[in-house]
């Protein structure tokens, strides 16, 4: 009854059947190695392992351990199925009483041998012993019938002595099948080896990778968290400005009413008055009596001299009436519509770290303040050209140019606010697409202008050599004609040793030192003027050049070293 119990012991706990080739798990249980490789294929898909007995967790798929004690057990104490008697043969052929189980085979004599029959059994070397279930037949020579004893390496196969002697392997590079076996197991430990580390690297690759999608999950989730509260906030102020707007709208359209129904309360009074004299005037003319005609009064002082004036006698209000106050109110809403989307525009531009509280922001910065103001010293023929190149330009403030990094050639890194270029040696390694320039260190604006008056500013690095200007969207992006100014779709400013403008390969040279690292470009898109001011204190005037404008225009940066930067309003 003991032996009965100690067998449940032996029982897989997954199968519910003896252990067949017991592996041990890091918990200690053990489990049938197919059992266990099932289970452990299905908890794959979750990407949790754990004991099916305890249930304790592994994070990754644990390692297999052959329990050896376990299997001697079992092959010790459980006897061997008839079947598999039958099935194998493999046993002791001394033993003819009772089937005792084969340890070793000689593949000289041809038998199987027990523990015993093998202590006893010749140890010369034509006796070679092997395992008991590799086939004797495929360890013989199939044409000699001889044992298999050498490896040719020129046919890759495996002969007996007489292969190698006077068979068709005669004369070929031969070796013993040990030695051969130790090479082959070497080669493919190497492999082994490499393959392993190839594992480890596409593991660690794909770590990476999973690392760098959450990241991205993460960081697009805080833009579209922090574009969600920005939009709403520009909807809330934009809604805010309607109400305000509107309300406005409807004060002055009372005050209006008001005033105009005064004015016409006053006129139907007049006009009633007229009326009578008219009535009496008609009178007059119709009576026949010349004596009571002439007793009248003067019909000069019928009409009162005062009210040919008509402002004084109503008070001012005798005339048209004008809409200055709504299209000054109209002026102003656009202006604050201006500046929420000038506010949008930047904030979309910012780094998350940089976003503020629109609310906290009290006094929100003025696009016109801060401007130069043109002046003209005696003696200076640029004056007068200073004055009418840039009158009126800034009146819609600086225009806010972001650049397109779609357009920037691989030796430019564009920063992070899209506003400065810098040359770099470091290759960016972006995609080459029709609309990047190429051959030269250039990179375009995203906005284009087609209309309109606009100036934008750039401060340049003390040591850069930039060129800096305008071009038409379909410039070409590589070759000679791709660089600006040297070409008829663009017009730039250049420094190098000394300042240039150039169009269409024709330079001018700029006669005047420039000391000043800031200069400002001014475009008046319907006049055909686009114009270089050197920031310095007058603000100096230094071309114009002048054409019939027939694209939109974009700006446009080239830097041979150094950096160029677009400058922000609050930095004028």
């Amino acid at each position: 009854m003991a032996y009965v119990d100690f067998r449940k012991e032996l029982d897989c706990s997954i199968c519910l059947s003896t252990y067949t080739d017991p592996v041990m798990l890091r918990c200690g249980h053990n489990f049938c190695r197919d059992c266990i490789d099932c289970a452990l294929d299905t908890q794959d898909k979750s990407g949790l392992f754990f004991c099916p007995q305890c249930r304790e967790p592994f994070y990754k798929r644990p390692t297999l351990k052959r329990n050896i004690t376990l299997c001697n057990i079992i092959e010790q104490l459980l006897p061997i199925p008839e079947a598999q008697k039958e099935d194998t043969g493999n046993f002791c052929t001394n033993c003819i009483h009772s089937p005792v189980p084969a340890v070793r085979s000689c593949l000289h004599c041809e038998v199987f041998l027990c523990e015993n029959h093998l202590k006893v059994h010749s140890k010369s070397p034509e006796h070679v012993l092997s395992d008991p279930s590799t086939s004797l037949e495929k360890m013989k020579c199939s044409v000699h019938k001889k044992i298999l004893e050498y490896y040719c390496t020129e046919d890759a196969a495996c002969i007996c002595v007489s292969c190698s002697l006077a068979g068709e392997h005669w004369g070929h590079r031969v070796e013993i099948l040990d030695e051969a076996s130790e090479k082959k197991k070497k080669k493919l430990r190497n492999v082994l080896q490499k393959l392993t580390t190839k594992r480890k690297e596409t593991e660690e690759r794909v770590r990476s990778l999973e690392e760098r999608w959450r990241t991205a999950q993460e960081k697009a989730a805080g833009e579209a968290e922090r574009v969600t509260a920005l939009c709403t906030d520009i909807r809330r102020r934009v809604d805010d400005l309607e109400k305000k707007v509107l309300s406005e709208i409807s004060r002055q359209e009372k005050e209006e009413s008001l005033s105009l129904s005064a004015l016409i309360h006053q006129l139907e009074i007049k006009k009633d008055e007229l009326s009578r004299k008219m009535r009496h005037i008609e009178e007059l003319c119709n009576m026949t009596d010349p004596l009571t005609v002439l007793q009248e009064p003067d019909t000069g002082d019928l009409c009162d001299p005062e009210e040919d004036g008509g402002d004084e006698e109503t008070g001012g209000h005798d005339k048209q009436p004008h809409d200055g106050d709504l299209a000054w109110f109209k002026g102003n809403f656009h202006a604050e519509l201006s500046n929420i989307m000038s506010y949008l525009h930047s904030s979309l531009s910012r780094q998350p770290k940089q976003i503020k509280d629109f609310d906290n922001e009290q006094n929100p910065p003025s696009y016109t303040e801060g401007l130069p103001v043109l002046t003209s010293k005696d003696g200076d023929n640029h004056g007068k050209d200073r004055i009418a190149g840039i009158s009126g330009i800034y009146v819609e403030g600086p225009a806010d140019i972001l650049l397109d990094v779609n357009t920037a050639a691989n030796n430019v890194h564009i920063s992070d606010d899209l506003k400065t270029a810098t040359w770099t040696q470091t290759d960016e390694e972006r995609p080459e697409t029709a609309e990047r320039f190429q051959d030269y260190n250039q990179v375009m604006s995203c906005r284009g202008f087609s209309s309109g008056r606009h100036y934008w500013d750039v401060e340049s690095s003390e040591v850069a050599e930039w060129m800096v200007g305008m071009c038409y969207p379909n410039i070409d992006r590589r070759g000679d004609q791709s660089l600006v100014g040297y070409n008829k779709k663009s017009w730039c400013l250049q420094k190098e040793n000394n300042y240039l403008v150039i169009y269409d390969s024709t330079e001018i040279r700029i006669p005047d030192k420039i000391s000043s690292d800031r200069v400002r470009i001014c475009l008046d898109y319907e006049a055909g003027q686009l114009s270089f001011y050197e920031l310095c204190d007058p603000i100096r005037h230094l071309h114009t050049f002048t054409s019939t404008f027939t694209e939109p225009l974009h700006s446009v940066l080239c830097v041979g070293n150094g950096s160029i930067k677009i400058l922000r309003e609050h930095q004028l």
